[in-house]
């Protein structure tokens, strides 16, 4: 199959690693030109240099603070000045930390928020006259929790339904001037986040990390955790030209599960 993404121009937000890295990676290998950013020269470099290996499209990188509005008019600009307009956007950002309502302040609130949904929507805004112009595509980045929360994890449960939202809203307005938008979540996708979350469990229970990742691996149908490769195959079709007619869609790359309809 054709995806039709040959010298298309990509922006990947939080691409240095994890599931953005992933995404940028295999659009790189489709012939896309990717820019990559996030917060830290030294993990763009070390992301550029690997992706470069595979890739048949160019592969730049801009750091920038995604919740700053500023610096990301700034990523918006870089992109087109290395690679002209804007194709294709996806939102990702590294989740809020975890922990139940009562732990958080007004400020974990507002920063979470400023972090997980004001960085799409301000992106979404810079990059939409581009989108406009190429009709280009846009992929939200959001958990399995748009389906089903996670314990533990209730500011991502909040803002990911924040960012379901948006991409409904934004499919049924964008729809006219050609514009798919879609979200997508992962399950239990192996990566230093996940590792990270589930070390915190494995203390919280007085157990070990192979213990704690034992057993949620026993409650997936497919029985293990997936790759980001594999969720980054779905995101790269979704934002291709080989998809010309699933919009305002939230598909979930989780193993089978989430047992929510």
């Amino acid at each position: 199959m054709d995806l039709e993404l040959s010298g298309k121009t990509a922006l990947v937000l939080a691409s240095s690693s994890g599931l953005g890295k992933a995404i940028a990676h295999e659009l790189a290998k489709e012939g896309a030109n990717v820019m990559l950013t996030s917060r830290t020269k030294e993990t763009l470099e070390q992301a550029k240099s690997e992706i470069e290996k595979d890739a048949k499209g160019r592969v730049a990188y801009f750091i920038a603070d995604l919740t700053d509005a500023r610096s990301i008019k700034e990523l918006a600009a870089a992109t087109r000045e290395a690679f002209g307009t804007i194709s294709i956007l996806v939102n990702n950002t590294g989740g809020p930390p975890g922990g139940s309502f009562e732990t958080f302040t007004d400020a974990d609130w507002h920063k979470a928020f400023d972090l997980t949904l004001m960085s799409y929507i301000r992106t979404i805004n810079e990059v939409l006259p581009d989108l406009k112009e190429t009709q280009g595509r846009i992929l939200n980045n959001a958990s399995s929790s748009i389906k089903q929360p996670i314990d533990g994890l209730i500011l991502s449960n909040v803002f990911r339904m924040g960012i379901l939202g948006l991409s409904k809203s934004l499919s049924q307005e964008l729809a006219g001037d050609g514009i798919l938008v879609n979200t997508i979540g992962a399950g239990r996708i192996e990566t230093d986040r996940l590792k990270e979350l589930d070390s915190q469990r494995a203390k919280r229970q007085g157990k070990t990390t192979s213990e704690v990742t034992g057993s949620i691996e026993a409650g997936i149908p497919l029985g293990r955790y997936g790759q980001p490769a594999e969720l980054a195959k779905m995101a790269t079709f979704l934002v291709s030209g080989a998809n010309t007619y699933v919009t305002g869609q939230q598909l979930l790359v989780d193993g089978g599960m989430t047992k929510a309809y």
